[in-house]
């Protein structure tokens, strides 16, 4: 890195770029809720995914989508190391 160049780690993003994983669409058979959710799960850290996930509830998107083996996406993250987190987000607003 240059020394003129700062490093930004953990940069707060607002709720534009949020609801930008929202307008994800697939390109294949993949339902979009759950194409949305795994973006935004690559995507996103663990505070704005949870709000991201207040503004995919709020848009009427499916927390409960599943692919074409039946897998939701709790399913499809559940063995990942930093998927804990992720995982307690979607439960809580599950309820």
């Amino acid at each position: 890195m240059r020394k003129d160049k700062q490093k930004v780690i953990g940069e707060e993003i607002g709720d534009e770029q949020i609801r930008q994983f929202l307008a994800l669409e697939p390109a294949d058979a993949t339902p979009p809720s759950l194409h949305k959710l795994i973006k935004a799960y690559r995507g996103l850290r663990v505070g704005d995914f949870e709000r991201f996930i207040r503004f995919f509830v709020e848009a009427g998107y499916d927390l409960d989508s599943r692919d074409a083996q039946g897998r939701d996406f709790l399913a499809l993250i559940g063995d990942q190391r930093q998927a804990e987190s992720y995982i307690e987000i979607v439960e809580a607003a599950r309820c």
